[in-house]
């Protein structure tokens, strides 16, 4: 690689990271703090948290990496331009793959990272993420690890307890049952514990209170009472893996026996043509922006800001994209729709590139702007040091 194009490089490098990192911050922040529930509703440590936390990021790398492309590549083409960088090129008569070249080689390397994340990373993380969730919620004890305090365990199942003891210990527990609506049930028991299984909780020494719906209430007294946890731990111990979560292997050949392959195989046909295709975009939305911003333009031309244009295109392929990834599902005659808008833009932006061709605003917008803009100018108050005027 030239010179140059080490250049180019490292400037476009260095902006993609510039728009790369504060946007994955403040996106990964958000879906973090959705999930802030993991620690409040199941007593979970902070570093569990931070566990999930760091599961997560894969699943939005594969969606900023091609914006953040757009804007690094737009604004140091921009950068170049105003600086005459671009027109000393060009007058000196250097070709204009000097800038493509560098830019796209950069491009075609995210998009093969933005693969190797989407197709076999996030499939880790997200199975990871989802097994994490399954075990912090199926182990009693960690739902009602804050002592004194009330836990809804599931809809009609509280507990409270008293002291939590070493070796699975519950002092003072407080269970309330109210799941079949014909009757509630209000456990005490000095003592209790869960079983290693997870399957029952064992309470000694306490009394059941078993309230009818006409009012009748009767009081047990017990030495010792198994209260089963069989139903909610199995449920919540197992996370269920989704089309989303599979790795590129599973939906090129996926299991016949598969439960939730069977429930919804066009939704594993959807989430495989989308990863053949969402791989790309980066290296589109780099055609895109260096035939909107790599060439030498004057700066009395009027024409919106590069990186508006290439954010506005690129925004509109990825929900055209998204559109027909999902319209997949339930018409397969979305596939070819899917495959056809990035190869047809890729197209375009290929051959406007080799005609050397600029893409300028039409004349009837381009004059509708610039009687806006007059308009806006002829309302706003003149300044004192305008005025022609004289003063008293």
């Amino acid at each position: 690689m030239k010179l140059f194009e080490t250049y180019i490089v490292r400037r476009v490098g260095m902006m993609f990271l510039v728009a790369l990192l504060p946007v994955l911050a403040i996106i990964w922040t958000t879906q973090v703090l959705q999930r802030i529930n993991l620690v409040t509703d199941s007593g979970q440590s902070i570093g569990s948290f931070a566990k999930l936390a760091t599961l997560i990021l894969p699943t939005i790398i594969p969606i900023v990496l091609p914006f953040a492309l757009v804007i690094g590549i737009t604004q140091t083409l921009t950068a170049m331009n105003s600086d005459s960088e671009l027109t000393v090129m060009e007058a000196a008569g250097a070709r204009r793959s000097i800038i493509i070249r560098p830019i796209m080689i950069l491009a075609i390397a995210i998009s093969v990272f933005s693969f190797f994340v989407d197709n076999v990373v996030e499939p880790k993380a997200r199975v990871a993420a989802r097994q994490m969730v399954a075990e912090a919620y199926a182990d009693l004890l960690s739902t009602v690890i804050e002592e004194k305090n009330f836990r809804r365990i599931e809809d009609g199942l509280y507990v409270q307890i008293s002291q939590r003891l070493s070796g699975r210990i519950l002092k003072g527990l407080f269970v309330v049952d109210s799941r079949d609506p014909a009757f509630d049930l209000i456990y005490y028991a000095k003592e209790g514990a869960v079983d290693p299984s997870g399957t029952s909780l064992l309470m000694k020494d306490g009394e059941v209170h078993r309230k009818t719906a006409d009012g009748d209430v009767s009081i047990i007294n017990f030495d010792s009472y198994s209260f089963d946890l069989s139903d909610m731990t199995q449920s919540r111990g197992q996370a269920t893996v989704r089309a989303s979560d599979r790795d590129l292997g599973f939906l090129l050949n996926p299991d016949p026996n598969d439960a939730d392959y069977k429930a919804k195989p066009t939704g594993y046909r959807a989430e495989l043509h989308r990863r053949l295709n969402d791989w790309a975009l980066p290296a589109i939305f780099a055609l895109i922006s260096l035939v909107i911003a790599g060439d030498a333009r004057s700066h009395r031309e009027a024409r919106l800001h590069p990186m508006v244009s290439a954010l506005t295109i690129a925004f509109a392929l990825r929900w055209a994209d998204f559109y027909a990834a999902n319209q997949i599902e339930n018409a397969p005659k979305f596939i070819g729709v899917l495959y056809g808008i990035n190869i047809i833009s890729a197209l375009i932006a290929i051959v406007l590139l080799f005609r050397n061709r600029k893409m300028t605003m039409p004349v009837s917008i381009r004059n509708r702007l610039s009687n806006w803009r007059q308009k806006v100018q002829d309302r706003m108050p003149a300044t004192p040091g305008n005025s022609n005027g004289s003063g008293a």
